[in-house]
């Protein structure tokens, strides 16, 4: 039988593309559909907000993969009064993916195993990751032998850099640089969020690599 794997907070599909070619059927879950060209999700996509989902639907799934939003992490890490002086950020969907898990894993009569990716900033509000392959930070069920790898930015470019002055960032494919320079895009622009979806996309060695650990 073909297994099943959940990818919740799906994005572009970094997690799914590797999951597909390690033999996988995927189905994923996002509250918009992310489509810049002709970047798009691989596979089967539900348009849902995660927090809304039960465990139980995915009791016949064998993996759980989640890489939920990072902003509200990666700003408050930011050496910035401004960034230091903001409150705790809200854990919600960090904490959803794990409960996600657990109701799958009681539905089903077994354990389903659960990685969740996410930044290095997100380590003071949410435990230490397990693992991280460049500037992707693993929880959960992180396999035991990991490869490792400094993954080199997108577009020359990380979620670090977003606010910096003359920040610019490229577009998923490369086919066009968006200007995102100082106060010309909005954070809800579609060239911003052509920029944020890429720069999160989960590597595919890193996707490939947990998808068959867990096969």
């Amino acid at each position: 039988m073909t297994p099943l794997a959940i990818d919740l907070f799906c994005g572009l599909g970094g997690w799914t593309e590797g999951l597909l070619a390690e033999g996988y059927r995927v189905i994923g879950f996002d509250i918009e559909r992310h489509c810049y060209g002709s970047a798009q999700y691989p596979a089967q996509l539900v348009l849902q907000d995660v927090t809304t989902l039960h465990g139980a639907q995915f009791q016949h799934a064998a993996l759980i993969v989640a890489s939920p939003p990072c902003q509200a992490y990666s700003y408050r890490a930011m050496p910035w009064k401004r960034a230091k002086a903001l409150p705790p950020p809200d854990n919600t969907l960090f904490k959803a993916c794990f409960r996600i898990q657990r109701e799958a894993s009681a539905a089903a009569g077994r354990y389903i195993p659960l990685v969740v990716e996410n930044v290095v900033g997100a380590q003071k509000w949410v435990g230490r990751a397990r693992w991280h392959y460049g500037s992707f930070y693993l929880w959960g069920d992180v396999p035991a032998l990991m490869p490792v790898s400094k993954v080199p930015k997108v577009g020359g470019f990380s979620w670090s850099d977003f606010g910096k002055p003359g920040y610019v960032a490229r577009a998923f494919n490369g086919t066009a640089e968006q200007g995102l320079r100082d106060g010309v895009a909005g954070s809800q622009s579609v060239a911003r969020k052509a920029a944020s979806a890429s720069i999160a996309k989960i590597p595919l060695p890193l996707a490939r690599h947990i998808a068959a650990a867990w096969r």
